[in-house]
């Protein structure tokens, strides 16, 4: 496997709360309730939060929400909630309503910790491609995003004879390369895990599937570089919670690889978190999960602040115009603006 080196950096945050909110109570377009702070620890941060912004709370009343994917043709954001077996859409004309269900997890088994789908992503073509916790596999949807169905290609599941743990998070590049995690939250007692270690894999588009990492003990969250040189992966684990950055050749293999940034330091301070799911902005800084809400990181591994949510906080995206930062948190749908 590849040699990856290791940078160590501690930092703290403070911590935050949030008070809860109902699906019941569903609010008034536009009269969101706010939550939370943003913790600014470099002036950077200035360049991409707007003033004063405050988070949102636009949905709520999930067991787990994940998985956050912007639709621009629909204008309108979807995201999993993995131990109900659904995806959820959101929007500003129709507000909550249920997406797809179910969403990972066709058999008769009811006493499955995570069922459901977890991370999102489109494919050239505008399929949806979801990492399906209860299938143990990374599959295609075959409806159309209009009208969408539970009818699925499975695109892998397996690696030399081997079941998948539960592939979690997923991102393609501009080849139609897929890169996903494969850390074993999804189990359970009565389906055993099969490979002996956890993988960061690469799907081609001719089927070829390729083991890159399996070294890191709970791959989770993963994103590409704007210029799709650099691989981003998070790791959710209390000892080493870290955000990895490993460079990638031409044809998508991994040249070498470091440490971004540790927040083990972080953890145990009332904040509830680690690192999770990540996204990339156009301008090549990472929003990640981690403890006590989404951390701003440059490309550089500096930590740039937080956005406070209080909860702890599973994934995050943009829309299209990168107006809008959407964070799911535990059981609720967050956003925040961003600067224009």
């Amino acid at each position: 496997m590849k040699k990856i080196s290791f940078l160590l950096l501690i930092v703290s945050i403070q911590a935050c709360t949030n008070p809860k909110a109902t699906t019941e109570e569903e609010p008034e377009k536009g009269n969101y309730q706010t939550v939370g702070s943003v913790e600014r620890i470099t002036s950077g941060i200035d360049l991409l939060l707007a003033e004063g912004a405050e988070i949102e709370v636009i949905a709520s009343g999930f067991e787990w929400a994940e998985g956050p994917l912007w639709l621009k043709d629909l204008d309108a954001l979807i995201f999993t909630d993995v131990p109900t077996n659904k995806v959820w859409k959101w929007s500003e004309k129709d507000s909550l309503t249920l997406f797809l269900e179910p969403s990972g997890y066709f058999g008769s088994e009811t006493n499955k910790k995570e069922p459901g789908a977890n991370g999102l992503a489109l494919d050239k073509d505008g399929k949806l491609i979801l990492c399906q916790h209860g299938e143990r596999q990374i599959a295609r949807m075959e409806a159309s995003l209009g009208d969408p169905k539970p009818e699925f290609t499975a695109l892998a599941s397996e690696y030399e004879g081997k079941r998948f743990n539960s592939p979690n998070d997923l991102v393609i590049n501009k080849k139609e390369q897929l890169f996903f995690t494969d850390p074993p939250y999804g189990l359970d007692d009565w389906d055993p895990k099969e490979l002996d270690f956890q993988g960061v894999y690469r799907l081609d588009p001719d089927g070829e599937l390729t083991l890159l990492i399996d070294s890191l003990s709970r791959p989770n969250g993963i994103g590409l570089s704007p210029d799709e040189n650099t691989l981003y992966v998070a790791q959710s684990d209390f000892q080493k919670a870290r955000y990895y950055a490993f460079e990638l050749d031409e044809n998508g293999e991994v040249l070498s690889g470091k440490v971004l940034l540790d927040a083990t330091g972080s953890i145990g301070r009332e904040m509830p978190g680690l690192p999770d799911g990540l996204t990339v902005h156009s301008s090549g800084i990472l929003f990640a999960s981690g403890p006590g809400g989404i951390w701003v990181i440059s490309e550089q591994g500096e930590h740039m602040g937080t956005i406070m949510t209080g909860q702890g906080t599973a994934n995050c995206t943009f829309n299209a115009d990168e107006s809008y930062l959407y964070m799911t948190a535990d059981a609720y749908l967050m956003r925040i603006k961003m600067k224009e």
